[in-house]
């Protein structure tokens, strides 16, 4: 019997894991080649794997929710059809997927008691949740392990650490006692470690639930969203800088050449990239605004890659970033904010699609909004906001007089780390992008 193992493939330069979320196929169903066979989720981004093989799934060798590391077999199709001998291989717990760990305080031993993270504000991979389930780390002890991961995350090195200097006294034993200083103390192994006590966003709260209140529970993404805006508001002290921008030139050149563009191109032309390229060259003029802080480094980013952040059907919202924007033209930026755009709605971007962006902007305009203040995307320093654009009488100055005219004009809003970027750069650079939207040349071809 010929039979095809199918691995999980590499998704994207920082993802080790991923965890199996849903099974589109069962055990004797046909399979189709690159026809999508279980959906993994990783901490950027949910996927569908297609099937690298036409044929028969003959056993499936991880359930739902359990872990897989990159390069492991998830399945095994049949090219033959023949469903009546599998391989001779068990599909292995959660525990097998991870490496053995040394404790002092108890052996590994088998456990079906699922950790309950929801109730905190911070992000807990699959891995590290599976070592947490089987050495019965409680939630209050996770909280108060030190993250060395992208955004204070605790990684399983992390957990691997503290599993090595834990005594049989957990540190949420020293909680209760210290809470009323705001530091939790705890010992092991001679070394004494304070930490500070959960604060309001790590416990749940005493909210009255009435009989006609719903209880939604958050789903993963939302999870990951509100760990990640928590975090950013808890690292850099954001100051938000305005301007107003007089648009009309790029207005009436869209209304002109959108049709054209449109028969030409088989897509639309929106004004996201006419924004784009005006970012793009502001931050070719003010590059300490393409940055981002390494404790007391400052690190100078070599790439323009420009984060845009859009709605996904779920109400969530995804940042999907365009490398190298500074290379498009605007016909490539328009292709490739499109592309991007839509793969997002439709839940296909890879990994490396929403990581390694320097710089982000957001649309608040689409939702009818005239301004907003924007939340930095960590490790970036700076985010900026564009709202609606909108007619509105305005003074028109000519070497024959001023008068009063109807204009197009929207808000810019600059959101930037005031550790790094002052308010004569973080104003000077939203200033700059104004210019370059309000001198846009109406005779630009596309």
């Amino acid at each position: 019997m010929a039979q095809i193992e199918i691995r999980l493939p590499k998704m994207g330069e920082s993802v080790t894991e991923a965890v199996i979320t849903n099974w589109l196929k069962e055990v004797g169903d046909t399979v189709e080649m690159d026809e999508p066979l279980v959906e993994v989720a990783t901490d950027k981004v949910d996927n569908e794997l297609p099937s690298e093989a036409a044929g028969v799934l003959v056993q499936k060798l991880f359930e739902k929710d359990q872990t897989v590391q990159v390069g492991e077999v998830i399945a095994i199709i049949s090219t033959d059809g023949d469903v009546s001998a599998p391989v001779a291989t068990t599909a292995p717990s959660v525990a097998t997927s991870v490496a053995p760990i040394p404790s002092a305080s108890q052996t590994v031993t088998e456990s079906n008691e699922k950790l309950d993270t929801s109730s905190s504000s911070r992000f807990y991979s699959p891995l590290v949740k599976s070592i947490a389930e089987q050495e019965k780390i409680s939630i209050a002890e996770l909280e108060n392990i030190s993250g060395s991961g992208a955004q204070g995350r605790v990684t399983k090195k992390d957990i691997l650490v503290y599993m090595d200097n834990r005594t049989s006294t957990p540190i949420v034993a020293s909680i209760a006692s210290a809470s009323t200083q705001g530091v939790v103390t705890s010992s092991s192994n001679g070394v004494t470690v304070s930490t500070p006590a959960p604060t309001k966003a790590t416990i749940k709260s005493n909210i009255v639930i009435n009989p006609q209140d719903e209880i939604i529970e958050m789903d993963r993404m939302r999870r990951i969203i509100a760990e990640n805006m928590v975090y950013s508001k808890h690292t850099s002290p954001h100051v938000t800088s305005y301007v107003e921008a007089d648009v009309t030139n790029i207005v009436n050149w869209r209304n002109k050449v959108k049709n054209a563009f449109e028969k030409r191109e088989k897509e639309k032309i929106t004004f996201t990239p006419i924004f784009i390229e005006a970012i793009v060259k502001a931050i070719k003029d003010f590059p300490m605004i393409n940055i981002s802080v390494d404790g007391n480094n400052i690190i100078k980013r070599g790439h323009i890659n420009i984060g845009m952040a859009a709605a996904l059907p779920s109400g969530n919202l995804i940042v999907p970033v365009i490398h190298n924007a500074d290379r498009l033209n605007l016909v490539g930026l328009t292709k490739a904010v499109n592309d991007l755009a839509n793969r997002a709605r439709l839940n296909q971007l890879k990994s490396d699609e929403i990581s390694g962006g320097t710089y982000t902007i957001t649309n608040v305009g689409s939702f009818g909004n005239v301004m907003g203040t924007p939340i930095i995307p960590q490790p970036q320093v700076a985010i900026m906001a564009v709202g609606a654009i909108r007619k509105m009488p305005a003074v028109i100055e000519t070497p024959d007089g001023d008068f009063i005219g109807i204009r197009h004009k929207m808000f810019l809003s600059h959101a930037y780390d005031h550790r790094v970027v002052d308010g004569a750069l973080g104003g000077q650079f939203v200033r700059r992008v104004a210019d370059y939207l309000e001198n846009f040349d109406p005779n630009t071809e596309i």
